[in-house]
């Protein structure tokens, strides 16, 4: 290849990444559990299965 075709490869630096929202993103993650609701329909539909087999 001659001198002629070569080209330069410009790297550009990245912006910098937030030092903030690594910690924020780990305080919004919540229990991993069923919400109450979902407990109670549970409940419930267990009872109407139950009473319906009898």
């Amino acid at each position: 290849m001659s001198s002629a075709r070569k080209f330069k490869l410009k790297l550009t630096a990245s912006k910098p990444r937030n030092p903030l929202v690594a910690p924020a993103a780990l305080r919004k993650a919540g229990s991993h559990r069923k919400p109450q609701a979902a407990l109670r329909r549970e409940e419930k539909m267990a009872l109407k299965k139950l009473l319906s087999e009898s």
